[in-house]
């Protein structure tokens, strides 16, 4: 590896992994030069003996920082957080970055219907899929009213200052927003904001593969 800090980060091969881009914008955040590799995800590259032996859990994405390697994303942007100085990733306050934790948990975990309706390839590559499901229209009013109880209306960012839960989260609107579908205004806005973070804009301008 050729940068200074010996990062190294691996990704999937359509830059489509909305964990893939959360570890990309935290790296840039913290201005770290890095190298970065593919996983072709659709070859299950990311089962080959030499991939797993690298990320363990055999995830996309995974980060090697002079031979320590770790996989799940945002126990990624914790460690990028502590390890490096810079741009702050996680509140300094104790609950806000408890609350960012527990945002981003959740979106890894829940929104089921969402994620497999609206993939992020109608984020990165623009498709197109069929009017939400019941299902899908359920768990969105449950993405709308939990973002109104953490985003003050108005507010730019989750907290007194940006953290890596924005873009996080502002992926996860944009997975209904960018489609067409219903979103309140305001959180379509608060999406279209984090949209334009210059460490966002880098990701969305790599050069995708077509599907």
């Amino acid at each position: 590896m050729s940068s200074a800090n010996a990062l190294l980060l691996y990704v999937d091969t359509q830059f489509a992994s909305p964990y893939a881009m959360s570890v990309f914008v935290a790296l840039h955040e913290k201005h770290l030069t890095f190298d970065m590799r593919t996983v072709d995800l659709g070859q299950h590259a990311n089962n080959e003996r030499d991939y797993a032996a690298t990320s363990i859990t055999q995830r996309v994405p995974a980060l090697i920082h002079d031979g320590f390697a770790l996989s799940e994303s945002s126990a990624i942007t914790e460690y990028i957080d502590e390890a490096f100085e810079g741009t702050a990733l996680y509140p300094k306050d104790r609950k806000q970055r408890a609350r960012a934790r527990q945002i981003q948990a959740w979106l890894r975990s829940d929104l089921m219907p969402i994620r497999s309706e609206r993939s992020t390839e109608v984020v990165f590559f623009g498709a197109r899929g069929d009017a939400l499901s019941a299902s899908a229209r359920s768990a969105a009013d449950k993405l709308f009213a939990a973002c109104d109880a953490w985003i003050a209306q108005g507010a730019p960012h989750l907290f007194d200052e940006w953290s890596i839960a924005d873009v996080d989260l502002a992926l996860m609107l944009n997975r209904l927003a960018l489609h067409g579908d219903d979103v309140p205004p305001h959180l379509a806005a608060y999406a279209r904001r984090q949209w334009q973070r210059p460490s966002v804009q880098r990701w969305l301008e790599l050069q995708r593969p077509p599907l």
